[in-house]
């Protein structure tokens, strides 16, 4: 276990930005996590846990405590079983399973980040949300002082959302256990349909999990979504905002609205979340509102890739970024009457 002082945290995350902490504390088994943990509880001390800082803002002073930094490591492959501890590097372990022949996790590859933080955002794209496949989470319980180990409906997932990320206070995850299906090497049912048009099939069809893989990384690198240091446009949290959940009238006003603004022959685009709800485009409000790909003068602008993206392009601050997001949630909410939420977690700044 390594222990640091006034330690620099901006090369922690994908963003590259925000001030030091106090104390750094890398730990490499989950006892270590644990002790570190409880230490803090014990002495009241603020605590920051930091996985692969994919999905983190942190402000420009930085964090006044302990920022623990899991950097756990075990995969256990067994059958269509697999075991991950938290910081296990996501990608590499998406990779293990294709090789593997695996399916159930292929569309995720490229997502920068940690295994233990895919629970907490409930991590999807392409089709695929981890949902779909954990079977179990273990985690350490700060209300209790105890390890328990979760089932999947006591996660409490739905889109980009759980349990963990409700009481973010109260759980720290320790390992995620995975059921993956053994479809003779081939993908699971293709949900998403950029991704079956990529590969020149029907939505519902399957491929082999390799070429599912491979394609969801080329979408991924054409968006600026997988990561790559010479490449500004990932110097980022991948997507900045949630796709807005929308009410059957607030679609409908939201509709009129985008119609008045645009033309009346627009139509927003819509998809269906059941229970009387429409989920809609953040990217499509984004660049309605006026903010293309590339906007902004400063060194925090939106990614030339993506209008979802918001990116450092060098020498930003965390205020830089902050100014260009609240300019984008003010623009979408005066455009359109919607107002965006923020994916990535803040700490010591609010949006």
């Amino acid at each position: 276990m390594q222990e640091l002082h006034d330690a620099p945290l901006a090369p922690l995350t994908t963003f590259r930005l925000g001030g030091p902490a106090g104390r750094l504390v890398t730990a490499v088994t989950d006892d270590e996590v644990i002790a570190v943990v409880r230490e803090a509880d014990t002495t009241g001390t603020p605590l920051l846990i930091i996985g692969g800082g994919s999905n983190l803002v942190i402000g420009d002073k930085g964090f006044d405590g302990t920022a623990l930094h899991i950097a756990t490591k075990g995969l256990i492959l067994d059958g269509t079983t697999l075991e991950l501890a938290a910081g296990e590097i996501w990608t590499d372990a998406v990779a293990r399973t294709v090789e593997a022949g695996l399916a159930g996790i292929e569309c995720l590859a490229g997502i920068p980040g940690s295994a233990g933080a895919t629970p907490i955002q409930n991590v999807g794209a392409y089709g695929q949300e981890v949902a779909g496949t954990i079977t179990e989470v273990v985690a350490y319980d700060r209300s209790t002082g105890g390890t328990v180990t979760l089932s999947n409906a006591e996660c409490g997932f739905s889109y980009r959302h759980s349990l963990f990320k409700e009481q973010p206070e109260r759980w720290v995850v320790l390992r995620v256990r995975f059921g993956l299906e053994d479809a003779g090497g081939l993908s699971a049912p293709l949900k998403y349909a950029e991704t079956a048009r990529a590969l020149g099939v029907e939505p519902g069809d399957r491929v082999p999990a390799a070429e599912a893989r491979d394609v969801v990384l080329k979408l991924r690198a054409g968006k600026g979504m997988v990561l790559d240091p010479e490449d500004h446009d990932t110097w980022s949290a991948g997507s900045f905002f949630t796709n807005p959940i929308l009410t059957d009238q607030q679609y409908a006003d939201f509709v009129a609205r985008a119609r008045t603004r645009l033309g009346d022959t627009v139509t927003p685009p819509g998809f269906p979340e059941g229970e009387g709800r429409t989920k809609t485009s953040a990217a499509w409000l984004i660049d309605k509102a006026g903010f293309t790909k590339g906007y902004g003068s400063g060194p925090a602008r939106i990614s030339t890739k993506h209008t979802l993206a918001l990116t450092n392009r060098g020498g930003a601050s965390t205020e830089d970024l902050l100014a260009l997001a609240r300019e984008v949630v003010a623009g979408v909410a005066d455009a359109f009457g919607i107002t965006l939420v923020n994916e990535p977690v803040t700490v010591g700044v609010d949006l």
